[in-house]
């Protein structure tokens, strides 16, 4: 799963396209005309490319995150093969923020505040661990699955906590900067009504 970020401002004419969950490993660098590709260090494969001059190749009109077109892939990826890495970037454009149905809620062994949930979230059911004091079975929730970018720039990628997987995040109102909404303490606690799988923009629409 790649995501992709254009900001001028900060980075300059720079595409910056990334699939590497691990960003403090060290990493080795290389670059063949505007295309730059990074690898973890002594592996062969490549977890992040850049595209220097971009606007050169593409319409890029968003800032943050950029939701990449067919087009644009199709551009990027040509552009990445003339230079002969080895690398396809391939983009999930499914909604990353989703109502979630707690369909269980367990202690985390050796630990006093995180509880393993099973949480379907439509299509799935995924293995969120949550460190909310409210979290508990039966309840519907917001879910930011792997490859989502909360408003503080965080990314949502597969971890580990206390050494048991956990495969997205379930939000609160403050986290989704959405305090005007609702405001529960703790997680988002949603009417029953949501079908899990239902965006956070269709949610939004129907509690306004």
């Amino acid at each position: 799963m790649w995501l992709a970020f254009y900001n001028p401002t900060a980075t300059g004419d720079v595409l910056l396209l990334t699939r590497d969950s691990n960003s403090t490993s060290a990493k080795s660098f290389e670059r063949k005309g505007d295309v730059a590709v990074v690898r973890p260090a002594h592996q062969e494969e490549i977890v992040s490319v850049n595209i220097f001059n971009a606007s050169q190749y593409l319409d890029l009109s968003e800032t943050g995150q950029v939701l990449l077109s067919d087009e644009q892939l199709k551009t990027i990826n040509e552009l990445i093969s003339k230079t002969d890495y080895e690398a396809e970037v391939k983009v999930d454009a499914t909604p990353k923020f989703v109502v979630g149905y707690v369909e269980s809620c367990d202690p985390v062994e050796d630990s006093d505040h995180l509880s393993l949930t099973q949480t379907n979230v439509g299509d799935t059911t995924l293995q969120i661990v949550c460190g909310a004091k409210n979290i508990r079975q039966g309840l519907h929730v917001l879910v930011a699955r792997p490859g989502a970018v909360m408003p503080s720039g965080l990314i949502i990628w597969p971890s580990e906590l206390r050494g048991v997987p956990s495969y997205g995040m379930v939000c609160s109102t403050r986290e989704l900067q959405l305090e005007g909404v609702g405001n529960t303490e703790g997680i988002w606690e949603l009417p029953d009504h949501f079908e899990p799988g239902t965006p956070l923009d269709e949610v939004i629409a129907q509690l306004n």
